[in-house]
Formats: structure tokens, C-alpha cells, sequence
């Protein structure tokens, strides 16, 4: 027996052929490209090597390639599996040159059959029926001439390959004719064989095969046919054994002959005998012979209860029993569906994408490759699994293959799956009368919305969002404006957290192929149904076929909702179906709609029209007043007491560059309580990170930002005041140059807002009485409550941050990690009282650096009641002195200033800030900001340090903010003011006093010194995301930074999701009193240290305040785009403007270019968004009125095209 066998395929015929090599002892060696990185069979294997990119015909299709991974990995034997190489007689004797088993036929077979005008001639000397066609075809003058003796219709057939191609229907002459040349093409393109032939078409046809197995020496056996004429595109879709409706004598007879073929030839292996059986006739003819493993071969097994690619393997190694020896006794009946990535509804047109999500029955057999987060993608075939069950009767099979199919969920791209389940329902299949012209009259029902054209940005969201997992840095995501969306859901009849679309600035164009109900709520949009103008803020009945247009926002607010009634289907990450873009999960396919998606909805119940009242229609405007509760941070510790009152009289004004994020806020500078962050940063407005509230405003250095609902969880920023829940959806609305004036509101009259919306949207009419809202006589502090500092008691200070969060801080603005603990402490503390049902209300608990936040239902818990409750608290928790933590020291590559951060930095001085302090080199910035001699002295302090985790989610998705141990290896910095737009996955920075790696793609602001592995492995577990969780680190871990190159780096990030690189990670325990130990014994250098660093802080900020850098470039530039109310054109000229406000990211077109309709002229980045400025009409551009990185507004005029 062989030791290790090479696996020549991919998908699933090689996770197949690993499974039975596993249990019979025998190790494998699959090969893989990059696109099938991910592919089950690569980790499945015992050894797996990349043969290529991509493309099969550089990969898969390569013997050289193959061959040399078998010499280099040992394999003494290859098995080809099914396509590809597996009928290759040239691969298999270039095999058997270089002393390489070949599994399957002999070269000489695989001539002789592989040829389907030879597999005629040999068919016919043995007396095996054949329908009438020709040889070899010369030319289609020849063709024409034997088709005119055959008779209309007939196949015109490549002589070689398989699975449908080369294959054409011809039902006369001028068909023919007009086919010829094209199956010649598809047959010397796929097979490198440009032989055709003709054959009778047989229009009521069954396709049935009997497997076959040789021993080569005479000996061959049968094991059953199988019926496969569920077919599309004639492939296969459905297969069976035993046939239906077979008579035993036809049924005899069909198993004989193929026997009597395969002896002919004294076959060796598994082998196929295809026929073609009239049903109207009851004749059978020969087909072809398959010399390989077919795909069906698993419902064989099923029935016989062999395993053929065991007797492969025997009958290659020489160690297979006389075939006579085997007393196989079929049993039952076993049925096997395709799963295919492909959309049934457009011609069965392949699909490429991201599995979202991939789940299979356990209860049946199931082939496939794919699990969740595998990229299925266009090289190869579009074959995802296959379906297999067996049962005693083929009623109870059909039964089981239908839950099994139930059972199955597989999202993110097109497939088959329902096709199939009304296969299975349909009267023909059930009763065993199909035939391969079945499924060309098949009338496949669906209950999908294609998209045509998916708008700017229209995402699927849900609400609430995706709640409990604030605490490693993921959003809720979510509507920016709820109202407009529960209120949609409620038009339609749906509960409230049914996923629907939201749609920003322009809206999509789709087509219903079912009959459903929509409702179209939120900002002013031009919206048509079969092209005529459709009410919003009422239901409607959509026809299947119909089409719905919607243009762009008119007027005020920018964001509008549809909801279906029983909501689009998608599945649920993290608990909730909301997109979340920025990490790529959530919705469709984890991302905003893209033309060609298809959305999945439920089947129409009934409709009964459902108006919203005009009363209760949101107001929209430019002008907007938002209700916001004082907090958490205000004056005067952080902001003066003129800043609070200039922050709630000044009418601010919408920046271009806000999205769901964040809105940001152009208007006055604050003065500031206070110089700078001390630790925390150079800049007033910097603090040690603590949690965000959604809704908060926080000033990013001298700028407001909103947070929206797929903002950052940690952030060290402060915030003056927070929008209360009932206000929220106002920022959803926000557009570029609306004004905002804040209005200061209590919590009573936070909570009674909330009430009226909740019920006025339940019933969709206000109540009778209205409750007035309770009255205020001023504003409050921020500061709730405050635990003055004692000899037993560490100060807390408990601040208000908004209506549905408490923020409570430790003891003075400093790190501290007697602090951390205590916050830790309290956390553990509230936690149990949770879990033990005495703490009702709880969402969620997100600690910072000296602070927690609790994020709490108010409508079922006051604030007031759980601060009584905090307060008590504090008496009850453990003292910290002696605590201790689990820890682990997890040992992470680090790709010292990586490719990835030069061009990030690139970016920001191109597009946001070029004049800043840290640009071009932010390495440098921190060595002379930290007053060290050189670069190699930052390396040196990076590499030697323990950085302890205090928190996760900085920014995004498990996010590290951490800090080194040791205070000496403490660098600090300031961040980038503005933020960049854009930094790289994994990029590692540091910002105050703090080290973080970016858990994906985002802006951000700390100083890069690097580049590192995923901390979020977002579809797939492996030994360092388990137990369910997507997130690398925990609370308390320390991070130890190892050097490798950027080649090296990439390399380990391929393998690190996929599993097949592990971290070093040792398990170990914190104690704060060993730390306060040495803390100690090492005082005198640490405050030598400090004091070194501090006078380096000092002498940057004289620098920056000599060379005027202390200040920030204005954004106000964006008012000075040229309004262009006038222009002089001239005849046959266009004027083309822009309909967002933004900047202009990339010009693609010069003056007196010739461009053509739809091409693309520029790119305006707006809300984050890259935005395509295309061409309406062909013509030249005669006049460019904006450049690179200009700021333009809504409706400016950018360039004229003089039209042909």
C-alpha cells in the first residue's frame, strides 16, 4: 500500500478522497491556488502546497506543477479525481515515466474511450446499441451532408472533454451551420481537440450510466446504474440509484453491455458506461464512457456500501481482492443534489463572491469544500456540494433530500438551493417520468429583488443593531434613522427588527420577481413603480416583474428606507443582520449593494393599505434642532464654561466628510480648561481612552464629531454633550451644509420623548392624550454623582453620557493600573449581579483605561436607580492590592514601518493634511518627541516591551489599547489631527501612552511603527479564535512584538486566518502587587526616564508654536469652492456638476479628452464614499473647472463636455 498520495484536484472530490485516505491510513498531499487558500481540502490535508494564483490552466491544469510538488512532497501515487487531469493519457504516462502511480485507467483506456468517435467504433464492434451519427466531421459542408442522411434534430458534439461543453442542439440546417465554428472554438479551447461529430437527438430522453470497476486483468464487474437526467445546460443537476421505472430486463440488459465494454478492454479502475434511453421506445444506445471517478459516484456507495476511491487506491497499489470475492448487495434507494453557485432565475449564470454563511445537515452525507468566509471564485467550477441520502424507498429519500436541503443555508452569493426544492416538489420528478428535457420547461418560481443598479451606498440594516458587543470594539450598526425605519417595518406590517434597506443620496433600481409589499419612508425621494411616481409613507402591492426606481434625495435630509413585508433574508452575524462595512459582515454579502445582487425576501401574505397619518411624517430640513443631554465630560475640567455656552448657541454647520461613523461639525474653537492631555496627548481634547455612546459628541482636537452607529466603541476623546435616544435619528439626516443647534433636555423628559415614539409607532396614530413633556429649569452637570477621594476610597466620579449610558471613572487623569483594576473589580461585581437575575436592564459593559461604561434600557432601569445601586457598590468590592489575573503573553510578527503605513501616511498628506509635524516620517516624530538618539532606539523600546491589553476595540473589532509594563518603554505621542481617512488593516501605532493595532480598515489617528497579524478572524475558528468568538485578544493579555520582514508578514497573514499558522500564546498570571514591586525597585530610572521624555514634549510643542504648526489647517476651505452660477457655454456644450459636496479624490480625464457616455470623469470622496462622476454624453472635454484635493459643493460646476 501506498504512504502518501497527491490529491490532483481542489473542491470537493478532494476533501472526498483525503476523507477515505485518512481512514485507511495513507497520508495526503493536496495542491491549491491562491484563490482556494481557504479551500477545506488545503487544511484537511496533511500537506498541502500552492501551484498558482488562480487560473486552472496555470494551476490545476499543469502536470509540470503537479509532478514536481509529488517528487518534492514524496507521493508515490496521484489520484486525479474527476475533470482536470483525470483523463489525461499523457499526464498519466508522464506519471508512470517519473515512477509515479497514476490512480485510474490505463493511458491506453483513456484513448481509446476518451475519443467519443473512437469509444463509437469500439462500442460498435461489441454489439453495443448505438444511435446514428458520423465519424470524424472535415468540414461543416460535410457536417450539412451527413446531417441531411441523419435527419433533424441531432447533437453536434466535440470528440473530446466533457460536462456539457461542446455540445449543441441543432433542430436544421441553419443551426447547424451557425454552430459549427463555435463548438470547434469551445473544443480546441477547452481540450485542445477541435474534433466534432454528429448523433441523433432523442427528444424524449433519459440519461443512464452504469458504473464500472476493473481489476485490469480481465475481471469487471458492475454496481449499478444511476439516472441523470435532471439536467441543465446538459449538465447534471439531480442524480438517482437504482433508475426509476426501469424494467428488469432493460435494466439487465443496460448493466451487461457495459460489462461486456469494460472487458473489451480489459479495464482497470472505476469507469463509467453513459447511455441514452428513449423513453418513448424503450430502446437504450450507447454514449460514452467516463474513464474517471464520476461526481454522482457517492449514491453508489450509499446503495452498495463500498468505497470506490478505497478500490482505486487497492487496484493501483496492487493489494486489490478478486472482484469475485465481493458479495455486494444494493440496498435502498439514494439520491444525490448539486448545490451550485449559480442564479437559476438569469440562465443559470455563475456566481462569484464570499460565503457569508455555510451551513449543512448533519443527518445526511454531504461533499462540499466551502464553509463560511470561503471566497468562491470565477476560475472554477461553480459546484459548492453535494447532497446525498438514502433511504428504503425513493418517496422517504425525496422526503429526506428535501429537509436536508431545509436544512442547508448558504448566503452571500446566488445558488441553486430552492431550484432544487421545487424540483423535488414537482408531480414529474416525484413520479420517475423526467427526462433530460425536463428542466427546459421548468418553471422555477423565486421570491427575490434583483438589483440593476445599487445607488450610492444602499446597505441592508436591522434594528436595533447588533447590542452586546461594544466591549471589543463592534458597532450596532443599524439605521442611522430608526424612526424612518421602524416606522417603514410598521407600514408593512413587519416586527420591528425585520432587515430593510437604507438608501443614501441616490437609491437603486430593482426588480421584484415576486409579488411582495413596500413601504418607503425617510427623506423626500424620487421613487417610481413601473414608472410612476410612488407615495411614500404608505404600503403598496408590487407586482412580480415590476420595477422600482428611486432617484435622488430631493430637498432636505439624505437617507430614505424600503422595507418588504417579512423583511429581506439574510443571516444574522454577531446576532443581528445590520452591515457593517467598515467590517465587511453583516447584510448582504457584508457590504453595500453592488449591481447583479440578488436579495432574498419572504413570500406575500396578504395586503391591507396602511397610510401614516400626516401629522406624524418627520419633519425634514437644513435647519436642525437635536435634544442632547449635558456629558459626560464638560466644564470645568475639560472645556471652560464660555466653550459649553458657545457650544449650545452656535449654529454649526454639517463637513462633507460624515457618514455612519460620524458627523462632522464645522464651527467655533473651543477655548479649553486646560493645555494639553498630559498622557494622553498633546492636544486639550485628548483623554485616556473610555467608552463611547452613540450619539456623543466628541471633539477629535478642535472638531466635533457625532458618533454614528458605526463609530468606535473606545476613543480618547472628550465629549461635552450626548444626542438622546429619541433624537438620534436627526443625525441620520444630516447632510453636508445642514446647520445643527444642540438644545439641552433632562432625563425625565429623555425617557417620556421615547415613550410618545415607541407607542406612536406601535399604533401608528398618537396617543389621545399626549403627556406633556416634564419641565427643566437648567441644564445639570455632567457630573451625576462624586465619591470624594479617602484613605480607603479611591475617587469616583460618575457622569452622565446621554440617557442610556453611565460613565464611571477611577482617581486622577493618569495611567494607573491600580485603576484598570478597580475597574475591573466593578465589572466583575456588576456582571455576577446580572447573571444572578438581580440587575435588570444591562446591554452592555465596556471598560476603558480608569473608566466603565454601562450602557442600560432606561425604560427598564432609571439612571437613578442603577447609580444607587453603583454607589452602594463601591463598599462591597474586593480590595485590589492583592489581585490577580489570568494573563497571556501572546507573541506577535511586527513588520517594522511596513509598506502598508508609507502609504497610508502618502495618503493623508495628499488628501487631509501635508504641513503636519509627524509627516512625512511618524517614526521619527515619536524619537523626537520622546527625546530619543536615534530610530533604531524606537525600534529597540517596541521589540523589548510588554505591552499589557486594558482594552478592546480602540478602534474596531478587538482592537488592542495597550500600554508597556514597564513605564520606560512608554512612548508617548500625540495623534494625528485631523484623523486620517484611511489606515491600514493591522496597521500598530501608538497615540498618548498607548499602543494599538487596527482591527481593520478605517481612519484613525495613532502614530504607525508597523504592521501586524488579524486580531479579528471574521468568518472561520482556528486555535486562536475559538469558542465562538471572532476576536484574538482578551482583557490583561500581553502583547511581545516579534520582527519578520513585509514578504514575511503577508505570508503569516495568509496562513493566520486560514489556521495553518499558530501564535506562540503562554498562559500566565498578573499580580499588582509583584508589578507595584518592581515599580518600586525601579523608581529613580523611571522617573529619570519621564523627566528625559518630558522635556523632549516640551521642546516639540515650542517647535511647533515657532513654525505656526499649533494650529490646524482650516476646513472651513470647503466654503470657498466657486459656487459657478454662471457659465459661459457654448453651443452643443454640457456643464457637468456634482451632486455631493466632498473632495475631489482623482481627476481621470483632461482637457480635450474625448470621453464616451457612462466613462468615468472623477472621483469625489464624499462621507467617506468614493463617488464616480461619469460622462452623460460622447464628446471632448473643453474646460476643467477643479483639481486634485480641491473641495467642491453640491451642484458645483466641475468641467464642460462639448457634445459630438
Amino acid at each position: 500500500m501506498f504512504e502518501k498520495i497527491l490529491i490532483a484536484n481542489r473542491g470537493a472530490i478532494a476533501c472526498r478522497i483525503i476523507r477515505t485516505l485518512r481512514r485507511i491510513g495513507v497520508k495526503s498531499v493536496a495542491v491549491y491556488t491562491d484563490a482556494d487558500v481557504l479551500s477545506r481540502h488545503v487544511v484537511e490535508a496533511d500537506e498541502a502546497y500552492c501551484i498558482g494564483s488562480g487560473v486552472a490552466v496555470e494551476s490545476y491544469l499543469r502536470a509540470d506543477k503537479i509532478l514536481q510538488v509529488a517528487r518534492q512532497s514524496g507521493a508515490q501515487a496521484i489520484h486525479p479525481g474527476y475533470g482536470f487531469l483525470s483523463e489525461k493519457a499523457d499526464f498519466a504516462e508522464q506519471c508512470a515515466t517519473q515512477g509515479i502511480c497514476f490512480i485510474g485507467p490505463s493511458p491506453q483506456q483513456m484513448r481509446t474511450f476518451g475519443l467519443k468517435h473512437a469509444a463509437r467504433a469500439l462500442a460498435l464492434q461489441n454489439q453495443v446499441p448505438l444511435l446514428p451519427g458520423t465519424g470524424l466531421l472535415e468540414n461543416v459542408e460535410r457536417a450539412l451532408h451527413e446531417a441531411a442522411q441523419i435527419g433533424y434534430p441531432l447533437m453536434l458534439k466535440s470528440t473530446a472533454g466533457g460536462g456539457g461543453i461542446g455540445m449543441r442542439l441543432c433542430w436544421n440546417k441553419d443551426e447547424l451551420t451557425g454552430a459549427y465554428e463555435s463548438v470547434k472554438y469551445l473544443a480546441q479551447n477547452n481540450f485542445q481537440d477541435a474534433g466534432l461529430f454528429l448523433e441523433k437527438y432523442v427528444e424524449n430522453a433519459r440519461h443512464i450510466e452504469v458504473q464500472i470497476f476493473g481489476d485490469g486483468k480481465g475481471g469487471v464487474i458492475e454496481l449499478g446504474e444511476r439516472d441523470c437526467s435532471v439536467q441543465r445546460r446538459n449538465q447534471k443537476v439531480i442524480e438517482e440509484t437504482p433508475a426509476p421505472n426501469l424494467t428488469p430486463r432493460l435494466r439487465q440488459a443496460l448493466l451487461d453491455t457495459a460489462v461486456r465494454l469494460g472487458r473489451a478492454v480489459n479495464y482497470q479502475s472505476a469507469g463509467t458506461v453513459e447511455y441514452i434511453f428513449d423513453a418513448s421506445s424503450g430502446e437504450f444506445y450507447f454514449l460514452e464512457v467516463n474513464t474517471r471517478l464520476q461526481v454522482e459516484h457517492g449514491v453508489t456507495e450509499e446503495v452498495t456500501g463500498i468505497d470506490l476511491v478505497e478500490w482505486m487506491v487497492w487496484q493501483a497499489a496492487g493489494d486489490m481482492p478478486p472482484l469475485d470475492s465481493f458479495d455486494i448487495k444494493p440496498r435502498g434507494i439514494a439520491i444525490q443534489a448539486r448545490v451550485y453557485a449559480e442564479n437559476p432565475a438569469k440562465d443559470f449564470q455563475p456566481c462569484c463572491g464570499i460565503l457569508t454563511a455555510a451551513e449543512f445537515s448533519s443527518a445526511v452525507r454531504v461533499e462540499t469544500w466551502v464553509e463560511r468566509g470561503i471566497e468562491v471564485s470565477s476560475f472554477y467550477d461553480p459546484l459548492l456540494a453535494k447532497i446525498i441520502v438514502h433511504a428504503a424507498e425513493r418517496e422517504q429519500a425525496i422526503t429526506n433530500l428535501l429537509a436536508a436541503l431545509d436544512a442547508t443555508a448558504l448566503y452571500g452569493i446566488e445558488t441553486n438551493l430552492d431550484y432544487l426544492k421545487q424540483i423535488l416538489h414537482s408531480t414529474l420528478f416525484r413520479s420517475g417520468q423526467h427526462t433530460t428535457g425536463f428542466l427546459n420547461g421548468f418553471h422555477y418560481l423565486v421570491h427575490t429583488i434583483e438589483v440593476l443598479d445599487p445607488g450610492v451606498q444602499t446597505t441592508l440594516q436591522d434594528y436595533p443593531g447588533r447590542l452586546g458587543y461594544w466591549h471589543v470594539g463592534v458597532p450596532p450598526s443599524g439605521p442611522m434613522d430608526s424612526l424612518a425605519f421602524r416606522l417603514a417595518n410598521r407600514l408593512v406590517s413587519n416586527v420591528q427588527d425585520q432587515a430593510g434597506l437604507e438608501i443614501t443620496f441616490i437609491g437603486p433600481t430593482l426588480r421584484f420577481n415576486c409579488d411582495s409589499v413596500i413601504a418607503v419612508t425617510g427623506a423626500p425621494i424620487e421613487v417610481r413603480l413601473d414608472g410612476e411616481p410612488l407615495a411614500q409613507w404608505q404600503s403598496h402591492a408590487v407586482k412580480a416583474g415590476a420595477l422600482l426606481q428611486f432617484g435622488k434625495i430631493r430637498n432636505h435630509g439624505c437617507r430614505a428606507y424600503l422595507a418588504v413585508q417579512g423583511g429581506f433574508q439574510v443571516p444574522a452575524y454577531l446576532g443581528s443582520k445590520a452591515t457593517f462595512t467598515l467590517g465587511q459582515f453583516g447584510g448582504h454579502a457584508g457590504r453595500a449593494l453592488r449591481s447583479g445582487d440578488v436579495l432574498h425576501i419572504a413570500a406575500m401574505h396578504s395586503h391591507a393599505r396602511c397610510t401614516l397619518p400626516q401629522e406624524l411624517i418627520p419633519h425634514y430640513t437644513d435647519r436642525w434642532e437635536i435634544g442632547v443631554l449635558y456629558g459626560p465630560h464638560g466644564a470645568p475640567d475639560f472645556f471652560t464654561e464660555a466653550d459649553i455656552r458657545n457650544f449650545f448657541a452656535t449654529s454649526w454647520k454639517v463637513h462633507h466628510n460624515s457618514n455612519r461613523t460620524g458627523v462632522r461639525l464645522l464651527g467655533p474653537k473651543p477655548e479649553w480648561a486646560r493645555s494639553d492631555g498630559g498622557e494622553a496627548g498633546l492636544h486639550p481634547s485628548n483623554i485616556h481612552d473610555n467608552a463611547y455612546a452613540i450619539g456623543a459628541v466628541d471633539f477629535t482636537g478642535d472638531m466635533p464629531v457625532i458618533l454614528g452607529p458605526d463609530g468606535p466603541s473606545l476613543g480618547g476623546f472628550v465629549c461635552p454633550v450626548t444626542i438622546i435616544a429619541a433624537e438620534l435619528w436627526k443625525a441620520g439626516q444630516l447632510k453636508p451644509g445642514d446647520s445643527v443647534h444642540f438644545r439641552w433636555m433632562t432625563t425625565e423628559q429623555a425617557l417620556a420623548l421615547e415613550k410618545l415614539q415607541d407607542v406612536t409607532i406601535q399604533h401608528l396614530r398618537l396617543p389621545k392624550v399626549i403627556p406633556l413633556l416634564p419641565k427643566a429649569s437648567a441644564m445639570g452637570s455632567s457630573i451625576l454623582h462624586r465619591i470624594p477621594e479617602s484613605s480607603r476610597q479611591v475617587q469616583v466620579v460618575y457622569r452622565q453620557s446621554g440617557d442610556k449610558n453611565l460613565l464611571i471613572e477611577y482617581g486622577p487623569p493618569v495611567l494607573d493600573l491600580n485603576l484598570r483594576f478597580r475597574v475591573h473589580a466593578l465589572m466583575e461585581w456588576v456582571q455576577r449581579t446580572i447573571d444572578v437575575g438581580c440587575l435588570q436592564g444591562i446591554v452592555d459593559l465596556t471598560p476603558g483605561i480608569r473608566s466603565l461604561q454601562i450602557h442600560f434600557d432606561s425604560r427598564v432601569l432609571s439612571c437613578d436607580k442603577l447609580l444607587g445601586i453603583l454607589i452602594a457598590a463601591e463598599k462591597k468590592l474586593p480590595a485590589i492590592e492583592d489581585m490577580k489575573v489570568p494573563t497571556r503573553i501572546v507573541h506577535l510578527p511586527l513588520s517594522w514601518d511596513d509598506a502598508a503605513t508609507r502609504l497610508a501616511i502618502e495618503k493623508y498628506m495628499r488628501s487631509v493634511r501635508n504641513d503636519a509635524p509627524w509627516c512625512p516620517n511618524n517614526i521619527e516624530f515619536i524619537r523626537r518627541i520622546n527625546g530619543l538618539d536615534s530610530i533604531e532606539a524606537v525600534q529597540r523600546i517596541l521589540f523589548e516591551a510588554s505591552y499589557l491589553v486594558l482594552g478592546l476595540g480602540d478602534v474596531y473589532l478587538g482592537a488592542p489599547v495597550a500600554t508597556p509594563l514597564d513605564p520606560r518603554h512608554r512612548l508617548v505621542t500625540t495623534k494625528y489631527n485631523p484623523a486620517r481617512t484611511w489606515t491600514p488593516e493591522n496597521a500598530v501605532g501608538i497615540g498618548g501612552a498607548y499602543l494599538c493595532v487596527y482591527g481593520m480598515e478605517g481612519p484613525g489617528g495613532y502614530q504607525f511603527v508597523g504592521r501586524t497579524v488579524q486580531m479579528w478572524n471574521r468568518y472561520r475558528q482556528t486555535a486562536d479564535f475559538k469558542h465562538g468568538k471572532p476576536w484574538l485578544l482578551r482583557f490583561f493579555d500581553q502583547i511581545r512584538f516579534c520582527p519578520v520582514s513585509e514578504s514575511e508578514l503577508l505570508e503569516l497573514r495568509k496562513d493566520f486566518v486560514a489556521g495553518r499558522f499558530k501564535l506562540r500564546v503562554e498562559e500566565t498570571t498578573f499580580s499588582l502587587k509583584q508589578y507595584s514591586d518592581f515599580l518600586q525597585q525601579n523608581a529613580v530610572a523611571i522617573s529619570a526616564f519621564k523627566a528625559g521624555q518630558q522635556a523632549a514634549f516640551e521642546a516639540e510643542r515650542e517647535r511647533w508654536k515657532s513654525s505656526g504648526q499649533t494650529e490646524y489647517v482650516s476646513e472651513i476651505t470647503l466654503d470657498e469652492a466657486d459656487a459657478q452660477s454662471e457659465l459661459d457655454l457654448p453651443e452643443g456644450a454640457r456643464a457637468i456638476g456634482t451632486h455631493v459636496t466632498g473632495t475631489v479624490w482623482k481627476l481621470l480625464v483632461k482637457q480635450g479628452q474625448y470621453v464616451t457616455a457612462g466613462s468615468s470623469l472623477l472621483i469625489v470622496e464624499s462621507m467617506k464614499m468614493e463617488i464616480a462622476l461619469d460622462a452623460p454624453v460622447n464628446g471632448t472635454v473643453q474646460q476643467l473647472f477643479c483639481k486634485e484635493g480641491e473641495h467642491v459643493s453640491a451642484g458645483q460646476m466641475l468641467l464642460v463636455i462639448e457634445e459630438d
